[in-house]
């Protein structure tokens, strides 16, 4: 790779069903020297091609693995990265057997998250899967406003689409009961003792995904 190509400019998409969490990342992303991000697909595929498409996770449920597959498939795309919290061994081995160019954790600072971008465009096949905690850099996330950490805003997003306590446990690799102390803190914090409230409050509160499938 020349010194030109080391230097020219990175065209990212960023993919997620919910437009606050895509609008923080593009903010986190803003100020880097060669990233620009070029499309905020919310409920859709990127329109247009781009180098990168870093695809969050948050909330994805069922349809991650679907969504992840039409995204490989879309030959506008050239690399595919996906940014999770859920870097347990085996979800990794699975995103890197589909052919997913770089697996990276949450907990990566924003100049932790440019750099590894930046190696992923220039051909490394990447994963980060530093251990997780409950404070995460994630720019931003639908009930912040409400006081609800990350967490507990991805377990209500996943409640408010109908998940289970165990589908919830499956999909955030969260034990059961984990899954059910960020429930009561986060029902705390709602003001709603019971699951139908929660969705209701999800449904008002943007919890609700922005999901458009062809």
């Amino acid at each position: 790779m020349g010194v030109n190509d080391q230097q020219a400019p990175i065209t990212l998409a960023l993919v997620n069903d919910y437009p606050v969490v895509i609008e923080g990342l593009a903010r986190m992303l803003a100020n880097h020297e060669r990233l620009t991000v070029n499309d905020l697909s919310s409920g859709e595929p990127p329109n247009r091609e781009v180098d990168l498409v870093l695809y969050d996770a948050f909330a994805a449920k069922d349809r991650g693995k679907y969504d992840v597959i039409r995204l490989l498939e879309d030959t506008q795309n050239r690399k595919l990265v996906i940014y999770t919290w859920n870097v347990a061994e085996d979800q990794v081995q699975k995103a890197l057997d589909l052919g997913i160019h770089g697996f990276l954790s949450k907990e990566l600072t924003a100049d932790q998250l440019t750099d590894a971008l930046v190696r992923i465009h220039e051909g490394e096949r990447l994963v980060l899967p530093e251990p997780v905690s409950e404070e995460s850099n994630m720019a931003d996330w639908p009930g912040r406003h409400a006081g609800l950490s990350p967490r507990e805003s991805e377990v209500v997003a996943l409640i408010t689409q109908g998940a289970t306590n165990d589908e919830i446990a499956r999909t955030c690799y969260l034990s059961i009961n984990s899954v059910k102390s960020y429930i009561r803190s986060a029902y705390r914090k709602m003001g709603v003792e019971r699951r139908a409230q929660a969705v209701l409050w999800g449904v008002q509160n943007g919890m609700e995904p922005k999901v458009s499938r062809s």
